[in-house]
């Protein structure tokens, strides 16, 4: 009979238990190098693998590096929520282009403390994130936990009933463009500087309350599965099958993976932990990554973090916010974080821009164009060379150097690279199970966004420039 694991950390043992036995079926992997890899979730079981295995004194495998893509290395708080400014800059389709609406998000996400200020090197932990809640009613508490399981965590159930913003029958133009102003209108009664009393700091439920109800092609989308949150461009609704439990439940392959007949394959489950329903109890990983960074210097184990640039769940600012909020790394004469911003292409084996690398002190950060949350379902061919090169291989594109006093960064930086976002595709995929259509905006709805957003951020560090007020919302309502 088993039973269920109390927390990651017994995880950690439990896995090392797992390889103790595999290498004594076959011992030669004792000695060959172990790279442990995964997205998504695996940004909490990995750090927890890791941290086990500096803890053994005769561990039963060579561990040599680790990577982790689109992973939960912080709080929900922090990988989900605070980049929602981030992922409307990469993706501004997602509120139709509209300067006021970014405004209101942006003062948003200065009232919830978001608008944090990343430098290279960090100086200085962030402060503990502490936003307001949202009254959501009873589904408060999903987002209050920050301790949720796999499947709450990951599933858009967004996600959660609404009062105020329901996703409505389509309605001609006219009519969508009137809500439209009538929901910025709405703003307008509150106080300026103020949260919103209903979202409170969620401002990623109210992006997507957003473009289901007012953004083209999304709206008039069904919210559950007309929003896909692992890949902004894709407004399929309904999404298109991915299930692949057909192929994991066919007898034929059951007998030819060994796999017991008696149980189905599912995709996932909500873990009991401790035999309770109520998610996981493990701290968050970023909360011991700076003694993780040590021991991975000391012990030779390289470190990858890697994202999709259209994942909107986990966001790759996240990604960074955790690398530079958190490593401090004394055997560097304790430098915090990376020492230059990110800002080197790299490329796949066609010569196309594949996105941007980084590494410095055994640490890579990648960031993959084109890609969301699953990186080599959505660019194989990019994933591949990715795999190839930075982790099984070791290209030093990226690599920060320094010779007699000189720093110099393998691979170059480029200037334009540098900036906080990587602007995605202007075109969005829709349709009914299969992409039928790509809606792209008027061009000169884009080149009039593009104008005010080179005005309305501060690229320089990375923080976004003066908040907007509720009369500047109503001064252009009123119109």
């Amino acid at each position: 009979m088993w039973m269920p694991v109390e927390d990651e950390d017994q995880m950690g043992r439990d896995f090392f238990g797992f390889l103790a036995n595999l290498v004594k079926v076959f011992p030669s992997l004792k000695t060959r190098p172990l790279h442990i890899t995964g997205e998504s979730y695996s940004g909490t079981y990995i750090p927890y693998i890791t941290k086990t295995y500096f803890g053994l004194e005769d561990p039963p495998v060579k561990l040599v590096k680790i990577a982790i893509g689109d992973g939960t290395l912080g709080s929900d708080w922090e990988f989900e929520v605070l980049p929602t400014l981030t992922v409307i800059e990469t993706y501004p389709q997602l509120i139709g282009y509209d300067p006021d609406v970014y405004k209101y998000f942006r003062e948003q996400s200065h009232l919830c403390g978001f608008d944090i200020n990343l430098t290279y090197p960090q100086h200085g932990h962030f402060p503990t994130l502490n936003p307001q809640e949202p009254n959501f009613g009873d589904d408060a508490a999903k987002r209050a936990s920050k301790k949720k399981s796999f499947n709450e965590a990951f599933k858009l159930d967004s996600h959660f009933t609404r009062n105020n913003l329901k996703v409505r029958s389509l309605e001609p133009g006219s009519e969508r463009l009137a809500k439209r102003d009538q929901w910025k209108r709405d703003i307008i009664g509150r106080p300026n500087g103020t949260i919103d009393p209903y979202y409170g700091c969620d401002l990623y439920d109210e992006m997507i309350d957003y473009a289901v109800n007012f953004s083209l092609p999304w709206k008039g989308n069904d919210e559950e599965n007309g929003f896909d949150v692992y890949q902004i461009p894709d407004a399929l609704d309904p999404e298109a099958p991915m299930d692949a439990s057909i192929f994991l439940n066919d007898n034929r392959t059951r007998a030819a993976i060994h796999a017991p007949t008696s149980k189905n394959w599912a995709q996932g489950i909500n873990y009991p932990f401790n035999n309770s329903f109520r998610g996981d109890p493990s701290v968050e990983p970023m909360a011991f990554l700076t003694e993780l960074a040590t021991n991975a210097s000391h012990r030779g184990v390289g470190v990858v973090i890697y994202s999709g640039n259209d994942d909107s769940l986990v966001s790759h600012i996240g990604s960074e916010v955790v690398i530079q909020a958190c490593i401090k790394n004394t055997t560097f004469g304790g430098i915090q974080g990376f020492t230059r911003k990110p800002s080197t292409p790299w490329y796949g084996d066609d010569g196309v821009f594949a996105g941007i690398v980084h590494q410095e002190r055994n640490w890579t950060y990648i960031l993959v164009k084109g890609a969301g949350h699953l990186v080599p379902q959505q660019q194989p061919e990019r994933a591949f060379v990715f795999l190839r090169e930075f982790v099984f291989g070791n290209n030093e594109t990226g690599l920060v150097t320094n010779v007699k006093g000189h720093t110099t960064v393998i691979g170059g930086e480029d200037p334009q690279l540098a900036n906080t976002v990587l602007t995605g595709q202007s075109g969005i995929y829709y349709g009914s199970g299969t992409t039928q259509y790509t809606y792209t905006y008027p061009t000169a709805t884009i080149a009039a966004w593009e104008t005010f957003i080179a005005f309305a951020t501060d690229t320089e560090n990375g923080k976004v420039a003066a908040s907007a007020t509720a009369a500047q919302l109503a001064a252009r309502t009123a119109l």
